[in-house]
């Protein structure tokens, strides 16, 4: 082909490529199959490669992300994103439309739509391209996340319509659907990462990611719920809205237009019985005036515009009986209740079992066997009791005591002063904590040994190859080949097939042998010693150098180091105190994991630019990430340390530190330095 083929070829292939995503994630509405479309994207990847001047900036190869953005830039909204005055009663919902009625003394309209449980969002389009995404912010200003809006395949890059404005600004929300909210969280725990609490948690973390491509993997999605700019089509919210949805951009089809508040109630009613079966969160509905006039002649309160209200659904709920109480030990022996219910649906799933959390959260709601319980789901993981019906209580129930022994291994449980939480304290022997201090010990952040996540672990427990993280090193080939078992997942019931293949079995094997090159900060917090985190770990690492060094520290060394403290140091002292603990880092040193940190990384430390000297850092910087900064610091001699004193050397300020941070240097007259100075310091 020629170069006018080329590009005549490319500019058809996007054409056809962005009108299929908007066929897919707008309408719902798929033409071809995903293979015929991947089949596509990678024959217009492979052109832009090829031809990367033809390259259009609205191609859906950009959908995959990759930009790289250190620090948010501060947008000022051009029109503010306003709050909305909630209610939770349907009379108070006829006392707005008494207002509005007493005000206007002319006929009017509402516009109902979902209040979307997500982050609110404000898409700038000139010319019909797509030039900028801002988050709410303080409602005055957010922050320009444009790079990251890019990635979701429901938000149009160009619109093509001929009568589109010049410009104008199209409000939504941006939304974790629950499927990918579910398969993010699964994600996690494989990794051993802390879940998000909802789905509008992981849409607000995900937009707010510094790594576009990581973004555009979380699958999110947006929807248009308002027009704003000087030349709109109509002068009402309800006929922009559909032809926004003419132009391309994704409107809900649970928007309504009401001619009396009656309406407004019924499809109050409506969206309350399906909202169940929705594919994302929402929390209520919004009803505004239609009018952009009659909106302007109603005007503001103080707060909120008198135009709109939100009407907000309650939580959720269903009434079940509590049949019984089981409890689940954790990697660090902490017992957690989980009550048995009988089975109830709530928020369009069966739920069976919900969260206690701890004994005093037990005995604060005073349960008894076949109490009539209240469940929530509100966005949560697992479900949980918020209300115990006593009224329908029996009459010779009993009530249910936290227990005294380990459900696992029976050891006699243990509860520390100032602590809500009971532990086993036999961590040796303990299947579940020794299952959980082995998956510890292979997560990402420890020895990062891939492919044995995914209940693997526990098919090899149960198969008596390993009982501790050092037998992990003696696993051989014959010994995996073929294992399988079928896994059910406690709270979802869902079954999957473990199989240890070929294929398999050698990427184990090959990660295992890997995990020897990991670094001693991280073996060291790999060993899942008590409170020792990520950072302790570091600490101890960087201080003593080797783990003979910290084996052999009292508890005076020990809470010399900074951020050491007494109870990080009393685990410590404990850990190896126990000859079986001592056994396990015998056989982990002699199948050659490293056990002192590197000479490269400390040695010439006196000779190094920040040598002997301590830094805050605090803020956000152009160039670096906070934990690069922090990482620079110490590859140069420096030391970080998280709060002021008069032993701290300098304040790195980045954009947006805090005023009192500042004040406390002064007053302590420590130099402020920024991130400029910094990097002249380190050369």
């Amino acid at each position: 082909m020629d170069k006018k083929q080329v590009q005549e070829n490319m500019h058809k292939l996007t054409t056809e490529l962005n009108r299929h995503n908007y066929n897919y994630y707008v309408l719902d509405k798929p033409e071809i199959s995903d293979i015929e479309f991947d089949r596509m994207l990678k024959e217009l990847e492979e052109l832009e490669k090829q031809h990367p001047d033809f390259a259009s900036p609205d191609s859906p190869t950009q959908r995959v992300g990759g930009a790289i953005t250190k620090k948010f830039d501060t947008v000022i909204h051009k029109y503010p994103m306003l709050s909305l005055g909630n209610t939770y009663s349907k009379a108070e919902l006829e006392d707005f439309d008494k207002r509005v009625r007493k005000t206007l003394g002319e006929d009017y309209a509402y516009v109902c739509e979902l209040k979307f449980d997500g982050v609110a969002i404000g898409l700038t389009y000139t010319k019909g391209r797509l030039t900028r995404a801002v988050t709410r912010g303080d409602g005055v200003q957010g922050d320009d996340v444009t790079a990251n809006a890019r990635t979701i395949r429901s938000i149009p890059l160009n619109l093509h319509s001929k009568d589109i404005p010049q410009e104008f600004e199209a409000r939504g929300e941006i939304v974790m659907p629950h499927k990918s909210f579910i398969r993010l969280n699964e994600e996690k725990q494989l990794n051993n990462e802390p879940l998000f609490a909802n789905p509008r948690n992981a849409a607000s973390g995900s937009l707010k990611l510094q790594d576009s491509s990581l973004v555009a993997r979380r699958n999110l999605d947006c929807y248009v719920y308002g027009i704003l700019g000087e030349d709109l089509p109509f002068a009402s919210h309800f006929e922009n809205l559909e032809k926004a949805r003419q132009w391309g951009l994704k409107v809900s089809d649970l928007t309504r237009k009401c001619d009396t508040i009656e309406q407004v109630m019924h499809f109050v009613e409506e969206v309350e019985n399906k909202r169940p079966q929705l594919p994302y969160d929402i929390d209520g509905i919004v009803i505004k005036v239609n009018s952009y006039h009659q909106q302007e002649h109603l005007g503001f309160t103080s707060k909120f515009p008198r135009w709109a209200i939100s009407y907000k659904y309650k939580a959720e709920q269903g009434i079940t009986k509590l049949l019984d109480v089981h409890y689940q030990v954790g990697r660090t022996g902490a017992v957690t209740p989980v009550a048995i219910l009988q089975p109830v649906a709530v928020a369009g799933t069966i739920v069976k079992r919900a969260s206690l959390y701890n004994a005093d959260k037990m005995h604060e709601m005073d349960l008894h066997y076949n109490d009539t319980v209240y469940i929530e789901k509100g966005g949560e993981i697992i479900p949980k009791i918020v209300e115990v019906d006593t009224s329908l209580r029996e009459q010779h129930a009993h009530r249910i005591e936290f227990i005294s022994h380990c459900p696992q291994c029976e050891t006699p449980l243990e509860r520390n002063d100032g602590e809500a939480v009971n532990y086993c304290p036999d961590s040796a022997h303990c299947p579940p904590q020794i299952q959980g201090k082995i998956e510890h010990f292979i997560s990402r952040r420890a020895m990062n040994i891939e492919g044995l996540g995914e209940g693997r672990i526990e098919v090899l427990i149960q198969n008596k190859l390993i009982s501790n993280i050092a037998d992990l090193y003696d696993l051989q080939y014959e010994q995996l080949l073929g294992l399988e078992k079928i896994i059910t997942d406690e709270f979802t019931e869902k079954q999957k097939k473990i199989s240890f293949r070929e294929k398999t079995v050698n990427n184990i094997l090959g990660a295992i042998e890997s995990s020897k090159k990991v670094s001693f900060e991280r073996v060291l917090f790999a060993l899942g010693i008590r409170f020792l985190g990520e950072t302790g770990a570091k600490k101890l690492a960087r201080h003593f150098l080797s783990l003979q060094a910290i084996q052999s520290s009292s508890y005076e060394d020990l809470i010399a180091v900074p951020e050491i403290g007494e109870r990080i140091a009393g685990s410590v002292i404990a850990y190896f105190n126990d000859p079986e603990n001592l056994e396990i880092v015998r056989r982990l040193k002699d199948a050659g994991l490293q056990m002192e940190t590197q000479k490269s990384v400390t040695e010439n430390a006196a000779g190094l630019p920040l040598s002997g000297k301590s830094f805050v850092v605090s803020g956000v910087f152009e160039k670096f990430s906070r934990n690069q900064v922090k990482e620079l610091i110490e590859q140069n001699g420096g030391k970080n340390v998280s709060s002021l004193s008069s032993k701290t050397d300098y304040l790195l300020a980045g954009d947006k530190m805090g005023p009192e941070k500042k004040k406390k240097a002064e007053e302590l007259n420590i130099p402020v330095i920024s991130e400029e100075d910094f990097e002249k310091m380190i050369g």
